[in-house]
């Protein structure tokens, strides 16, 4: 994982970590390591997270058909506490075609926001920003996403062009692995509390600015767009 401020500041950062490639219909569970839960993305509430998202795509006019298998990638609930800065869900007709991408950027201040897009056959698209995620952007620009999702290789880019000008970029590359309980182990061994992780850094960076002196941005109210 890897994250690069240019503007106004310029600071980067790399650290080591695991996210969870999952069908929405078979989700692990390997606790207190690792969990899901519905709760933790889009809707949230008692419905399950298949329900969740399809509510959110009809909303989108667009549909989740009973024969599409969807992945998502994620943090994992662990140790009872999950942070997950970005969610992404990738739908596959039944003979294997991309029908659409959903990103669920969640913020620290426990807001979450669906990004509905259509890639093009290399993964890419753009959508509009419309989430206030970092204290230190507006809640302007357009991120440009490049996704790749392979048997062997999963990567998911984003730059936030702000101005004509790429302010912001994160990436996240990994080799997916079975989850069997003795890799689950190893992974967390060499990554305790993850999500804590997480959670810190994003913190601890965001201090390392405000005392640089970077403005902070007020945090308009949050509407999420509808059936999310």
């Amino acid at each position: 994982m890897a994250h690069t401020r240019r503007l106004p500041r310029r600071r980067r950062f790399r650290y080591r970590t695991y996210q969870w490639l999952v069908d929405i219909d078979e989700l692990p569970d390997f606790r207190p390591l690792a969990s899901f839960r519905p709760a933790d993305h889009l809707n949230g509430g008692e419905r399950s997270l298949r329900e969740n998202l399809a509510a959110f795509i009809t909303a989108q006019d667009e549909v989740l058909e009973p024969g599409d298998q969807v992945l998502m990638l994620a943090n994992a609930r662990c140790f009872g506490y999950v942070f997950d800065p970005l969610s992404v869900y990738w739908c596959f007709a039944p003979d294997g075609s991309l029908r659409w991408v959903v990103l669920e950027v969640h913020n620290t201040y426990g807001e979450r926001h669906p990004y509905l897009a259509h890639p093009t056959a290399d993964g890419r698209f753009t959508v509009e920003k419309a989430f206030y995620v970092s204290p230190f952007f507006t809640v302007d620009g357009t991120y440009e996403v490049v996704l790749d999702l392979t048997p062997d290789r999963v990567a998911v880019a984003i730059n936030l062009r702000q101005n004509s000008a790429r302010a912001f970029s994160a990436t996240f590359t990994g080799n997916p692995r079975p989850a069997a309980r003795r890799t689950v182990l190893a992974v967390a061994a060499r990554t305790p509390f993850v999500t804590y992780q997480v959670s810190f850094l994003i913190r601890l960076h965001g201090i390392a600015l405000w005392l640089r002196r970077l403005p902070v941005i007020h945090r308009p109210p949050h509407l999420p767009p509808q059936g999310a």
